[in-house]
């Protein structure tokens, strides 16, 4: 039986939305969770709801981690703070992976100093979905966890990208590509140059060079696109303000006239699943790859179908036994 550390705490807005995504995936998908957080207040939310008792355990922690507090000092002061419970309870074994939706930075921190780094793993990436125009999720790796970056980090972070595809998104050859500010072969800097030549080498689906304009489905084809972790944020970051904003803007310009608002109820269902495919709450968080352990990083808004989501994807990944296939390639690449 697979049970899942859920961080119920260390959202934006309460434990209540996360205790009902968790509760969701219980119901509708089976799951198996550990609440992590103050008991009591767990209980009283718990009392709420309707699921199979047998498939909810409470952990009890009586600290917070907030978006505010340094990561390193917090996961070694605040022992007894729920995302650092629910890294132990998946270094024990107890739980074969976790969820937090809090201070990325602090889960961070806690993953690597409790899980540690599978064998061979010189530096864990994010893997964030980026959704695209059509067909599965293209994964940006990394998406912030190393700001600096050498080679061999970029090498690494191709391998465990493309097995990530693999697994979770049923992409039989997954095409990877580097991100840089031109296709042609000799363009970027020192290090993405050197990246290049190094995965090129790799029995993996190189398809060399991606532009920005790549990264949405519209341009080149590419399933997993590798940079570094500043790089690699600054898009994820845009992405989400740009998809905000686009649906402001048709918002407002809805309300301006009676015909377009008449033109937006006919366009609803339509509407609606674009809205759908762009939502993060789809693919529920992004993954910490690398260390000896399944660890989800949620955003700090996550809503219910985002925490059932993000339980739905630490189970398949600790089924496809991912971090086994990681550890295994990297020692077949030598890399």
């Amino acid at each position: 039986m697979m049970w899942v550390a859920v961080d119920v705490m260390s959202g934006d807005y309460g434990p209540e939305k996360i205790i009902e995504g968790a509760v969701n995936a219980v119901n509708q998908d089976g799951a198996n969770v550990v609440l992590v957080g103050k008991e009591e207040e767990i209980g009283e939310i718990l009392l709420k709801f309707e699921y199979d008792t047998n498939k909810v355990r409470i952990q009890h922690a009586s600290e917070i981690i907030d978006m505010n507090d340094s990561p390193s000092i917090a996961v070694r002061t605040l022992q007894d703070s729920s995302v650092v419970q629910a890294t132990q309870i998946v270094a024990d074994k107890t739980c074969v992976g976790m969820f937090s939706p809090g201070n990325t930075g602090a889960t961070m921190a806690s993953a690597l100093l409790y899980l540690g780094r599978i064998p061979g793993v010189l530096r864990p990436p994010i893997a964030a979905p980026i959704p695209q125009e059509n067909g599965p999720p293209m994964l940006l790796v990394d998406a912030g966890a190393n700001v600096d970056c050498k080679p061999d980090y970029l090498a690494q972070f191709a391998v465990m990208g493309e097995i990530y595809s693999k697994l979770i998104f049923n992409i039989l050859n997954p095409k990877v590509g580097i991100l840089s500010n031109g296709e042609e072969d000799k363009k970027g800097n020192t290090v993405s140059l050197k990246a290049f030549e190094m995965i090129k080498k790799l029995p993996i689906n190189f398809v060399g060079n991606v532009e920005g304009r790549d990264l949405y489905g519209s341009g080149k084809d590419v399933d997993v696109v590798v940079c570094d972790g500043f790089i690699g944020n600054i898009v994820l970051k845009a992405t989400e303000g740009l998809s905000k904003s686009i649906f402001n803007v048709l918002r407002e310009g809805i309300k301006q006239s009676s015909l377009a608002q008449t033109g937006a109820l006919l366009l609803k269902p339509t509407l609606g699943a674009i809205k759908k495919r762009l939502d993060y709450a789809e693919y529920g968080g992004a993954l910490l790859l690398g260390v000896d352990g399944i660890c989800l990083i949620g955003h700090g808004s996550s809503n219910a179908l985002a925490v059932q989501s993000a339980i739905r994807v630490v189970v398949e990944c600790a089924q496809h036994q991912i971090n086994d296939r990681i550890a295994a390639d990297l020692k077949k690449y030598n890399i």
